[in-house]
């Protein structure tokens, strides 16, 4: 079938990635896109529907309203957005004292979203990890460190080739505590790494919608998916190397 080139900017968009459009190359900056010729296309986006058999998950969300700050057993949660929720959640699983991430949906304003919904960018939703974690063990600080340190904080809207406000990178502070410190760290990384062109959103907690089943341990459960297998993997090992101290 041949596509028209709005139908393929259309598609890349959406999600749906282009071979050799994994890397930000200078044509994907300037929202060119080369000959329809050229272009080898698959489903290498974040949240592609499964076509396999969702399976059971055990996790469950903390909250789908306003999260409390700490729960009877001693967690702690925190919300964080950076691009693709399945490599996000893959990330932040591994680090020691974090007993549990959801992958999900908050910052927007329709209930109950779904990933066909939020990935059109109407719905104000972000692709968003709800972190529980032991205090005792790893702070918010170093979460924080963790979640800056392990994307470009500097692209708008985006991480890496999956483009658009769903991807953005941002922080949902629960507390004033949160937002200090949030707002401490990017000023601090701006006056010594990003030279004040970090994009990260800060903003107040409100919602968090745990996303479809098939979303959950993505990342683990199909190593061999094609974007998972690229895009995905090369951003985890980057940050298992940074961070090694901190894996389980």
């Amino acid at each position: 079938m041949v596509r028209r080139e709005g139908d393929v900017l259309s598609m890349i968009q959406k999600g749906h990635l282009c071979v050799h459009m994994l890397d930000r190359s200078n044509s994907m900056r300037n929202k060119m896109l080369p000959p329809l010729s050229l272009i080898t296309c698959s489903l290498l986006s974040c949240g592609a529907p499964s076509t396999e058999t969702a399976v059971s998950q055990t996790k469950t969300a903390m909250s789908e309203v306003a999260a409390p700050v700490q729960n009877p057993s001693g967690m702690m949660t925190a919300y964080f957005g950076a691009g693709c929720f399945w490599v996000e959640e893959a990330m932040f699983e591994d680090l020691k004292g974090v007993k549990q991430v959801v992958s999900g949906y908050s910052g927007g304003s329709v209930e109950k979203p779904s990933y066909e919904a939020v990935t059109t960018g109407r719905t104000g939703h972000a692709e968003t990890v709800e972190v529980m974690y032991d205090p005792k063990v790893i702070s918010y600080e170093t979460l924080l460190k963790v979640f800056f340190g392990s994307q470009d904080p500097t692209q708008v809207n985006g991480q890496g080739p999956d483009e658009g406000t769903q991807y953005r990178s941002v922080v949902f502070t629960q507390t004033a505590e949160e937002k200090a410190m949030t707002e401490k760290m990017i000023a601090e990384l701006n006056a010594t790494t990003y030279g004040g062109e970090i994009a990260t959103v800060v903003t107040p907690f409100t919602k968090f919608w745990p996303a479809e089943d098939y979303h959950q341990g993505y990342e683990k459960l199909h190593p061999d998916q094609p974007y998972v297998a690229t895009v995905s993997k090369r951003r985890y090992d980057a940050f298992a190397a940074k961070f090694r101290d901190l894996l389980k």
